[in-house]
C-alpha cells in the first residue's frame, strides 16, 4: 500500500489549552450548559466508542454492517470506476473495507479521523487486505475546510463517505451546513454515500444509549475526564450521571451529564456553580424517516440518487448528488 502525506496534523479539533478553556466557559455559560460533542474522542473517548458498537442494545453499528453485507456490491456500481474516497472519522474502517473490496479501480483513499491513534489503526489495517491502495490520511476536524491532498492520478468523481450515524450528532441547521461543505468539497460529478438512523420505537433507541453494562455512561463522562487533564478543571466525575432519552418531538436522543448535588467547578479562572439535577446537554443523536432525510439533503441543495436499508429496516444508506442531476 501506499501511504502518502501521513503526517498526523491535529490542527483542528485539539485547539490550544487556553481556546479550550475559552470553548468549555462559554458552553457552561450558556442556557442549558452544554459541551461540544468531538470533547469526547480523545484516545480512550474513542475506544469506548468502538466498545459501545459491541453492546447488543447497540443495533446502529450490526444493522449497517448487515446492509453494507447485502449492498456492498451495488454501491460500488453506482460509485463507479476511479473513485477517489474521503472518509468523515475513518475510526476502524470496518465498513470501509466491506466498500473498498467492491470498488472499481479506486483512485485513493482518504481517511478524516480526529484521533491519531484510530488513524494509525487504520492505515496499517488497510495495509494487509489492499496492499497496492493509495492511502493520503488526514488528521482533522472534518466539519472544517479540509485541504484534501492530489491523487495519485486522475479521479472520475470524488465521492465522500460518512457512515455510522454521525450526521445525527448536528441539529438540523448544522446538518445542513455540513453538507453543503461536502457539496463543495465532492467536486462537479461527485457524490456522498452517508448513513443515516432510521426512525423505530422508542425502547429501541433509548435502549441503544443506556446500554446496561454501562459503556456509554462511562463514554459520556470521559469527556470530564479529558478537560480535567487538558485544562485543569476539577469536574468530581462522582458527582455527574449519564443520561440519555429520546425526544419524540425533535425526533432526537439527547444526552446530558446531570450533576448529583449542588456544586462548583473550577474552569480555568471561573467557578462554575451546577444545581442538584442541573443538566448539561453534550450529545444529540437524529433519527431520520427516508422524507425527513430527503428534506434536509434538499436544503444543501442535494438529492436521494440511491438509497439501501438493512432487512430490518433500522438503518438506511444514501447515495446524494447534486440536486438536479439525477435522470428522472
Amino acid at each position: 500500500m501506499s501511504v502518502q502525506a501521513f503526517e498526523l496534523r491535529d490542527d483542528d479539533r485539539r485547539p490550544p489549552v487556553d481556546d479550550l478553556v475559552g470553548i468549555v466557559q462559554r458552553g457552561l455559560r450558556s442556557k442549558p450548559k452544554r459541551l461540544p460533542s468531538w470533547l469526547f474522542y480523545d484516545e480512550r473517548g474513542s475506544q469506548l466508542f468502538e466498545a459501545i458498537c459491541e453492546q447488543p442494545e447497540y443495533y446502529l453499528t450490526r444493522c449497517e454492517i448487515a446492509l453494507m453485507d447485502a449492498h456492498a456490491g451495488e454501491m460500488a456500481d453506482v460509485l463507479g470506476d476511479d473513485v477517489r474516497l474521503v472518509e468523515y472519522g475513518s475510526g476502524n474502517a470496518v465498513k470501509t473495507r466491506m466498500l473498498l473490496e467492491h470498488l472499481h479501480r479506486p483512485v485513493s483513499y482518504v481517511p478524516v479521523e480526529i484521533s491519531p491513534e484510530p488513524l494509525r489503526t487504520c492505515v496499517q489495517e488497510l495495509a494487509e487486505g489492499f496492499p497496492a491502495l493509495p492511502v493520503q490520511a488526514h488528521l482533522g476536524d472534518f466539519t472544517r475546510p479540509l485541504r484534501l491532498p492530489i491523487p495519485p492520478r486522475a479521479a472520475r468523481r470524488t465521492v465522500l463517505y460518512f457512515p455510522g450515524s454521525t450526521i445525527g450528532n448536528f441539529e438540523a441547521r448544522e446538518a445542513a451546513e455540513l453538507l453543503r461543505k461536502m457539496r463543495a468539497e465532492m467536486g462537479d460529478g461527485g457524490g456522498i454515500l452517508i448513513g443515516a438512523d432510521l426512525k423505530k420505537d422508542v425502547a429501541t433507541i433509548e435502549a441503544a444509549y443506556n446500554d446496561r453494562a454501562g459503556v456509554t455512561a462511562e463514554f459520556t463522562l470521559n469527556m470530564l475526564v479529558r478537560l480535567n487533564r487538558e485544562i485543569g478543571s476539577d469536574f468530581d466525575l462522582a458527582a455527574f450521571r449519564h443520561r440519555a432519552h429520546y425526544n419524540a418531538m425533535a425526533g432526537r436522543i439527547e444526552t446530558f451529564l446531570v450533576s448529583t448535588r449542588d456544586q462548583k467547578v473550577r474552569v480555568g479562572k471561573q467557578q462554575v456553580s451546577f444545581g442538584l439535577d442541573e443538566a448539561m446537554q453534550v450529545e444529540y443523536s437524529c433519527k431520520y424517516s427516508p422524507e425527513d432525510f430527503a428534506a434536509l439533503a434538499a436544503k444543501a441543495g442535494l438529492e436521494i440518487a440511491h438509497a439501501w436499508t438493512d432487512a430490518q429496516q433500522m438503518f438506511a444508506v444514501y447515495f446524494l448528488v447534486r440536486a438536479g442531476t439525477t435522470k428522472a
